[in-house]
């Protein structure tokens, strides 16, 4: 049958081709040759797959342009077929449109998309709020209501009910009022509910008007008193539906957080109770009330947020999550923030789903899986590149998303969850951070939903936290409890810790002679006997299996190794091992099973000792893994990392310090790092407490209160790391309708400027309005139609000096006339914000730009805070409209006052007079002054020497003049050059004050006041404005300077044109997922072309090496490696020399370039074993693997770009590089793949 099929095709194939082939030969009219596509054009006529390619180009799937529908009667038959019209989405290429209606892409990379396609649209983004925001008209009569209401199925489908209602016959008729929609006010309705109608969950219910108009409907049925019956059944059930709905949106967790709502998860939740027997994924045990909240909320079809501490159970959200998109036929998605726990994950729900998925970046099992398990990052390049996976997605489980702190990598997690398209729905899990809800409300503002916050701080098996201090046979048992399980710190078992340390330390002095040799820490065979002693308590108290985190993988490899005299294993338990490591090794070629590593971890393992960290050979981790896992390995030693999501808790964890080296110092570890690994003590429903032990391996014990900080100090916030990089910058770029701005101003970074945004907007409306209803007063002397000067000019001309004087003074103070002007006691004029006028005052002092003077005030004088900006600066307007522009209020002196001293900016002078108090003492002067600042002693009289200093200060103001003013340029010399043409500019616009107001009736009219005080609002408001769109504007945004700088930089190389678009070079990087721009330089200069695979191998491991050698690395002059180092070295200082002329951050966080395993990659690539190349560096097992690994994604890059570029030579070199390298140990499977 399926032969018959096949050759029934081929000949219709054959006969297809031979007809356009007659058309096009013998009919012009009909040749089509020279409409197709350019590539197959080119081929002539007689080549044998011309019209083979023609008749592909012809017959390529493409949808029709209509479509055939069904017109069913009343009683639910066919009455007749009708064309209709497909909408323009239905029709559009991947390539330009970003519906999820548009035409699928059927490329070969269907699962990771295309660099050809453009994203699906992301949900939040403006132009989908326009759609909702057109709802503000009168009624929802004035909408298409098809678009929101399935009148086909509303006989039996009620709008906002989850299921199927079926209410009498299907056929019966009737005719009925039904009220008209509510009218939509978005001042008062909740936007939530306004999200729910427009999704189709619900209605929008508004109290009803005294006058309702009632419309007739027609629906088909029969008036039988069945009908009548049911009218009650309706009315309750409908009750019944909405009073549910109300209690489900709840309180608002914070007025602040409108977005995420926080549920209380103290007590089980009724809800539960009642979605339990139809749930999609029953659990043999009973769920915690955080569990049952989650559960309850993914029903209803609401995003979640789940904050739990390790081990606590997050894993059955997700794998509800996940039983949901199998009930409903959909797709999920569970993201790991690394590989290894993608590996683990997709074990550990084969088992559970059977049909899962993983894709990787060098594998993909089962991708036509409904759930699918991958890294951040996969998930990133798939939205990116439109993937087609992404149509049929409901869930998305981010795990350990408080990942998102990392500073190399943390940005992925914010730009996969803004270009999120609107009908997927999120689960985030999370450890215990403090600002959940603020995260959550980021999330939910984004895409325009409200979160749920699960949060729980309760462990489901409690902590108990030691220090231990035992080193020998004696003190073997030293273990202190310092904090219990209630979390109290006990003061006084960790004094009994430090006594024992005192102890110890005093009979090692007195064995010395009384010699303290201070802190030391610990060595070698100091450690062997701690952790020796150590084990040997342990087990003596059932506290075995233990993991001891170690923040270094040589001192994790060094304290395995002091343990291999120990013996934590019966004998058929090292029956049980042997057997288990030498099948999970069976895989393993040749020489690759004698590795050193491989034999060292045989025999730890068998001894009931493990290591986990990156140096170990991936298969090795794994074989660790599952052996702790099974029990059989008793103690593990192991870096930070395996703290990372791995779900394999212990009965101990012990810290061999509380200080780890992150790269740039040795520190303390954060609470939050403590808490992440120390989670993994306790397991649930074996262990009723988890043991925590800190190791205190010197001779004292650490402070109290660095231990206090660690063990019970505040966890970190959920920060944002967002960062432009120029693979972001290269996919928006390419898509017309989104902009870089949007995606900046939707990170996390931006969440408080988010927050606030809608209120900005809001008063920005409102300072517009009331700027457009302000009309002048009908004065024809302050507000002149033409010609004259009016109060507003004037008033705009003075600010323009204010403005001048104001940046003057700083450039003068930088002249060497000006600093022996202002000496103590000189008088200047300066203008105070709490004085509606500028007044003479006493200089005492000045530094950098900051003038310390005094002056007699009244003691009912306003206190300074309650002077605003606004307020100030109108005084300063009215006052110099008043007094001019060089006078001053004369103060009238009487001994009942008292002084204040003042610290101001250089700016707020006025003027320098010429007038100095000779005999004055600055220091007692300024005592006094800062006495009167107290209220207790205001109302002191003023001191002898004061009133004789303020006498002669009130008869020089009563004397100033114009004359005794200091002007720069006339009455000082200017020194520097570049002050100058300021000087001068300001000498001019001064004078054309001067004469402005010599002239200017306005200042003269007899309604000046109310007049001015009309112009300076109007001012206020317009600034005030401007104020609002400079901070609403895309340059006020935090990484506003690095986007442009990054955009500068791709333009200069040539990626992005004058226009912003994206060159046939930037869609070569668009294809190359890491350092992109040394990589896609290296591919267009021709770097790779001439050289031979091993050699291509050996210079792109430079982009993925993350070894730095002890030793400086040094190549023979003219040898291979030179060569390809002088290649990969001068692109790279191209590069980095055009962005330090452009003043650019080249490179990302971790991206440094390496060359030390170059040669090691060289010998992998020609051939060599495994055990070879280990003789030619002192780098681990692991980061080796590790490099080579990520090298396979970046040849698999470079060959998708050879593909662009149209260059088959080096993308079949590319092809040659990965069979090189893919082999043996290097990539051997998964043993969670494969077992």
């Amino acid at each position: 049958m399926a032969e018959e099929e096949s050759l029934e095709q081929l000949s219709e194939r054959t006969f297809r081709t031979s007809a356009i082939q007659l058309l096009c030969e013998s009919l012009p009219e009909y040749n089509v040759r020279h409409t197709i596509k350019k590539g197959i054009s080119e081929l002539s006529p007689p080549a044998e797959n011309f019209w083979d390619k023609l008749h592909d180009e012809l017959f390529s799937l493409c949808p029709a342009t209509t479509f055939l529908k069904p017109v069913l009667n009343s009683s639910g038959k066919v009455e007749e077929i009708v064309e209709c019209r497909r909408c323009g989405d239905e029709l559009a290429s991947s390539s330009t449109n970003m519906s999820l209606q548009r035409i699928p892409f059927l490329g070969s990379t269907t699962i990771k998309g295309s660099s050809s396609n453009v994203p699906f649209f992301p949900g939040g983004f403006d132009e989908e709020l326009s759609r909702l925001w057109t709802l503000t008209a009168t009624t929802l009569s004035s909408v298409d209501e098809e678009q929101y209401l399935n009148f086909e199925n509303l006989l039996h489908h009620v709008p906002g009910f989850e299921h199927d209602t079926y209410l009498g016959s299907k056929t019966e008729t009737t005719e009925t009022n039904v009220k008209k929609p509510p009218e939509i006010n978005l001042e008062s309705v909740d936007i939530f509910d306004l999200l729910d109608y427009v999704g189709g969950a619900a209605p929008i219910f508004t109290p009803p008007s005294k006058e309702e108009t009632t419309v007739a409907v027609k629906v088909p049925t029969q008036t039988t008193d069945a009908t009548q019956e049911t009218s009650e059944d309706i009315d309750s059930l409908l009750e019944n539906q909405l009073k549910e709905r109300q209690t489900i949106v709840g309180p608002k967790d914070s007025k602040e957080f409108h977005y995420a709502r926080r549920i209380d998860t103290s007590a089980d939740i009724p809800e539960y109770k009642e979605i339990f027997p139809h749930m999609a994924k029953q659990y043999p045990f009973a769920l915690d009330p955080f569990q049952q909240a989650a559960v309850c909320s993914m029903e209803r079809g609401e995003s979640v947020f789940v904050a739990a501490h390790t081990s606590a159970g997050k894993t059955v959200v997700a794998e509800y999550a996940i039983s949901l998109c199998k009930l409903h036929k959909t797709r999920a998605i569970y993201t790991s923030p690394i590989k290894a726990l993608s590996n683990q994950k997709f074990r550990d729900f084969k088992l559970i789903f059977e049909e899962v998925g993983l894709i990787t970046g060098d594998i993909q099992l089962f991708p036509e899986a409904f759930c699918l398990i991958m890294t951040t990052e996969i998930l990133r390049s798939m939205l990116y590149n439109g993937s087609e996976i992404i149509r049929e997605l409901e869930w998305v489980i981010f795990d350990e998303v408080h990942y998102i702190n990392d500073a190399e990598r943390g940005h992925v997690w914010e730009e996969v969850l803004i270009m999120l398209p609107a009908h997927v729905k999120i689960v985030m899990l999370s450890a215990t951070v403090p600002n959940a809800a603020e995260f959550a409300d980021w999330v939910g503002r984004i895409k325009n939903r409200r979160i749920d916050v699960v949060y729980t701080a309760k462990r489901p098996v409690p902590l108990e936290h030691h220090l231990y201090t035992g080193q020998d046979g004696k003190t073997r048992h030293n273990m202190f409890l310092v904090v219990d399980k209630e979390g109290q710190f006990q003061k006084g078992s960790y004094a009994k810790a430090r006594e024992s340390k005192e102890f110890k330390k005093t009979g090692q002095n007195a064995a010395r002679g009384g010699k303290n040799p201070g802190f030391q820490p610990g060595n070698n065979r100091n450690d062997q006997n701690v952790y020796i002693n150590l084990v040997e308590h342990l087990r003596s108290k059932d506290q075995l299996p233990a993991v001891c985190f170690v923040f270094s993988r040589r001192r994790c490899d060094d304290n395995a190794q002091l343990l291999l005299s120990a013996d934590l294993t019966t004998a058929l338990e090292k029956n049980h091992i042997k057997h288990f490591f030498s099948q999970c090794i069976q895989r393993l070629k040749g020489t690759d099973k004698e590795l050193p590593q491989v034999m060292f971890l045989k025999e730890l393992c068998t001894r009931g000792v493990g290591v986990h960290h990156s140096g170990i050979l991936p298969i090795l981790k794994e074989v660790v893994e599952l052996l702790f896992q099974k029990g059989y390995v008793k103690v593990l030693f192991a870096t930070e990392t395996f703290a990372m999501g791995v779900n394999m808790p212990a009965r101990s964890v012990v810290f061999d310090s509380l200080q780890k080296h992150d790269g740039t110092e040795l520190r303390l570890l954060t609470a939050g790092e403590y808490v992440q690994m120390a989670g993994r003590a306790g397991r649930r429903g074996l262990d009723a407490t988890g043991n925590v032990v800190v190791l205190q391996k010197g001779q004292c014990v650490m402070d109290f209160e660095d231990i206090h900080k660690v063990i019970l100090g505040k966890q970190a916030n959920l920060e944002s790391k967002f960062r432009v990089t120029y693979t972001m910058l290269l996919n928006l770029l390419r898509v017309e309708q989104l902009k870089i701005e949007d995606m900046l101003q939707r990170s996390y970074v931006e969440s408080g400027s988010l927050r606030g945004a809608l209120k900005l907007k809001q008063t920005l409306e409102l300072q517009r309005q009331l700027l457009e209803a302000m009309h002048p007063p009908t004065c024809t002397v302050c507000f002149p139609e033409l010609g004259d000067m009016g109060l507003q000019s004037y008033i705009d001309l003075l600010i323009t000096y204010i403005e001048r004087q104001n940046s003057l003074w700083n450039v003068l103070y930088t002249e060497d006339a000006v600093n022996k002007l202002l000496i103590p006691g000189r008088i200047v004029i300066v203008h105070l914000p709490c004085f509606a006028e500028p007044r003479a005052a006493i200089l005492l002092s000045e530094k950098a730009n900051m003038l310390k003077v005094v002056l007699p005030v009244a003691k009912n004088l306003p206190d300074d805070a309650k002077c605003d900006q606004q307020q100030a600066f109108g005084n300063r307007i009215r006052s110099f409209v008043t007094h001019g522009i060089d006078g001053h209020l004369k103060w009238n002196f009487d001994a009942s006052q008292m002084i204040m001293s003042y610290n101001i900016a250089i700016d707020s002078l006025v003027a320098i007079t010429r007038q100095t108090i000779k005999k004055m003492n600055a220091a007692d002067l300024l005592n006094e002054a800062l006495r009167y600042a107290q209220p207790r002693f205001r109302n002191n009289k003023l001191s002898e020497d004061t009133e004789k200093v303020l006498t002669t200060f009130a008869k020089i103001d009563e004397t100033l003049s114009n004359e005794d003013l200091l002007l720069a340029g006339k009455d000082f010399k200017i020194t520097r050059l570049e002050n100058h043409e300021e000087v001068s500019r300001w000498l001019s616009l001064r004078e054309h004050l001067l004469e402005a107001t010599s002239r200017n009736s306005a200042i003269h009219c007899v309604h000046i006041e109310s007049h001015l005080g009309f112009v300076l609002e109007r001012l206020y408001l317009v600034a005030l404005i401007r104020d609002l769109e400079a901070k609403l504007a895309p340059d006020s945004l935090a990484l506003s300077k690095e986007y442009h700088d990054r955009l500068k930089m791709l333009k200069t190389l040539g990626y992005v044109d004058e226009h912003d678009l994206v060159t046939f070079k930037g869609r070569v990087a668009c294809e190359i997922h890491h350092q992109e721009l040394l990589v896609t330089e290296l591919v267009l200069d021709g770097k790779l072309h001439k050289r031979k695979p091993a050699e291509v191998a050996a210079l792109l491991s430079t982009t993925t090496c993350q070894f730095k050698s002890q030793e400086e690395i040094r190549f023979t002059p003219n040898s291979i490696f030179d060569q390809l180092y002088q290649d990969v070295f001068s692109t790279e200082q191209r590069i980095k020399n055009i962005a330090r002329e452009n003043k650019i951050q080249l490179f990302e966080i971790g991206d440094e370039i390496r060359f030390d395993l170059m040669e090691v990659v060289y010998l992998w690539a020609q051939g060599e074993s495994f055990s070879t190349i280990m003789q030619k560096t002192d780098c681990q097992e692991g980061i080796i693997v590790r490099c080579i690994q990520r090298l396979g994604e970046v040849c698999k890059d470079v060959r998708n770009a050879a593909r662009i570029v149209g260059d088959p030579a080096l993308f079949e070199k590319m092809e040659q590089v990965s069979s090189a390298i893919k082999r043996d140990i290097v990539f051997a499977a998964s043993l969670y793949t494969s077992v």
